[in-house]
């Protein structure tokens, strides 16, 4: 059975069967609608439920809880149509929604740059233009049908020059994927991609001081931002928060001090929480979420991207509306990289 969906308020509508989520057919539909993991775990594609009634798959309940769900919220990513629906939602089609492709990719190059994070690089085919937000990700397909995504950590223009995508690829100890690619995977060995996915890009239409924070490998869909608003002459003020447990773990701390030289408009604050005596660490300490209110105690007037553990983005988004910042002024991608474990 097939039921209209109306998103609220932009008054746009798709159709949707009671066997695909919502999300998937807005996917399918060309409609931009906000997510983040499609897996139930991150709730960045929460949503008010107007009217019409809509059933949940699996999901945690720190994505949607009891309480939520009883006040008429939804997670699109897991919830079918039993009838037809009216949502509220924030959409993506104010910067237009880019195809989302199958594609075979060759590895490039493997670059270890930390004990548990390496640079990979994609060649993309010759022929096949591949076009995306910065912040937005892709989604390897195994040959067992599991999916691993990661966020392209190099910006759109830069295919001009030499096309493929660079990602950030920390490893999990007994995951699928990563243990491959940390173990017996070797360059030009050729791995399926889809995508682009995600909302997580930046709002060009604000004037907005930006606030940029990232821990470990959430660092990448942060560094295409920087890559991105260089290229375009963006020039709001930023402060990109990077957060890890030691020194090491701020694993491409030079190139962001390179750009620094070049974006006078951009600041650093690399934050660690685990530094070691060995370490000779100087700098900021503690949890990198709470170093952006250490400096910045009201929030009302920037704009806040997220990337890293799901800790860290759920602490953010809790405190930073504590302290002004208005719910769509908070941008997320939460790497949900449990799901890489078997």
């Amino acid at each position: 059975m097939t039921f209209t969906i109306t998103v609220e308020p932009s008054g746009r509508t798709f159709s949707a069967t009671t066997d695909e989520t919502l999300l998937a057919a807005g996917i399918r539909q060309g409609i931009g609608l906000p997510y983040g993991c499609k897996d139930g775990a991150c709730g960045s594609c929460k949503c008010k439920l107007v009217s019409g009634q809509v059933t949940h798959g699996p999901h945690q309940a720190k994505a949607l809880s009891a309480d939520e769900e009883a006040a008429g919220y939804v997670l699109t990513c897991c919830g079918t149509a039993q009838s037809d629906v009216v949502i509220e939602s924030r959409q993506v089609t104010e910067a237009g929604a880019f195809p989302i492709k199958k594609m075979p990719v060759r590895v490039n190059s493997l670059e270890r740059v930390s004990h548990d994070v390496i640079v990979m690089k994609l060649q993309l085919p010759a022929a096949d233009a591949f076009q995306y937000h910065a912040g937005q990700y892709v989604e390897f397909l195994l040959r067992d049908g599991d999916r691993r995504s990661y966020s392209m950590a190099n910006a759109p223009h830069t295919q001009a020059t030499q096309p493929g995508i660079e990602l950030h690829i920390r490893h999990m100890p007994g995951g699928k994927f990563t243990d491959h690619v940390f173990g017996a995977m070797k360059e030009k060995e050729i791995l399926r991609i889809e995508g682009p996915y995600g909302s997580f890009y930046l709002r060009e239409d604000s004037s907005k001081p930006i606030i940029l924070l990232a821990s470990g490998t959430g660092f990448a869909p942060i560094k295409a931002l920087i890559e991105h608003m260089q290229h375009k002459g963006i020039t709001r003020p930023a402060t990109l928060y990077w957060g890890g447990r030691r020194p090491a773990d701020l694993y491409q701390d030079a190139w962001i001090r390179e750009q620094l030289a070049a974006m006078p408009h951009l600041r650093y604050v690399p934050v660690i929480s685990d530094a070691l005596p060995e370490d000779g660490w100087s700098g900021r300490t503690g949890f990198v979420h709470q170093a952006v209110l250490q400096d910045v105690p009201d929030l009302s007037g920037h704009e806040v991207y997220a990337c890293g553990a799901p800790i860290v983005v759920e602490s953010a988004r809790r405190d930073y509306t504590t302290a002004g910042l208005p719910d769509e002024a908070f941008f997320a991608d939460s790497f949900t990289s449990a799901k890489d474990k078997l």
